[in-house]
């Protein structure tokens, strides 16, 4: 599994590749954007919109409905990682679930833990203007006995991430990158928050109890996808 998921990871870049075992993890800036969240058989599990509050740790990531792909999830995610605080939102029912979060891993920030694994050129390196730079990092997900590898640039952006678990695997990269092809233009991301009011609790899920976690079960924003 581990050979297959590194593969999937490499395969979309050039050979060039070079360690420096100096690098410390970065941590990606308040953003606004894409992404998609695909299986590793290429099935895509959600496509939608997210906005991220590197500061306060906040994430919404509410699927796109509009979009053309057969997409087999609809969500509206707001987690409030300092918190350990997992929203799930339905904006037609104006109703929620509140959930205690276990594991804070995501695919927009790098954790304290990760180890530097190379960095390597997206493109053609030898052409100017054509090469993007990453940097690649991995680490173990402690609470689901997994891994995980994920590509940054080198202004620590997040391009892509792998995780793998078990029997499930899920590559979750934006839509910017080649990993994933859409007909829009405007998927790129931008380094700001465009609409605050995102991360605000909604006021049909204010004061709402932390709803009994089953025995066994890991709340997490990955866990969303399984």
């Amino acid at each position: 599994m581990y050979a297959a998921v590194i593969l999937l990871v490499f395969m979309c870049l050039t050979a060039t590749t070079h360690a420096d075992h100096h690098h410390h993890p970065c941590h990606a800036p308040n953003m606004t954007g894409f992404m998609t969240v695909t299986n590793l058989k290429g099935e895509v599990r959600a496509i939608g919109a997210f906005t991220y509050d590197s500061t306060a740790k906040k994430l919404r990531f509410r699927s796109n409905e509009s979009t053309p792909i057969n997409t087999s999830l609809h969500l509206d995610l707001l987690v409030f990682f300092e918190e350990g605080i997992l929203y799930e939102i339905d904006s037609k029912n104006q109703s929620c679930e509140k959930k205690k979060l276990q594991c804070n891993l995501h695919p927009l920030d790098i954790p304290d833990d990760a180890t530097f694994m190379a960095t390597m050129t997206f493109g053609s390196p030898s052409v100017e203007g054509e090469g993007i730079k990453l940097n690649l990092w991995t680490g173990s997900m402690r609470d689901t006995k997994g891994k995980y590898t994920m590509s940054t640039t080198m202004g620590c952006l997040p391009l892509s991430a792998l995780y793998y678990t078990g029997s499930t695997t899920f590559c979750i990269s934006n839509l910017h990158v080649i990993f994933v092809s859409l007909p829009h233009s405007h998927v790129d991301i931008e380094s700001e928050i465009k609409e605050p009011e995102l991360l605000l609790v909604p006021s049909f899920c204010q004061g709402l109890s932390v709803e009994e976690t089953p025995e066994g079960t890991v709340n997490s924003f990955l866990s969303e996808f399984m």
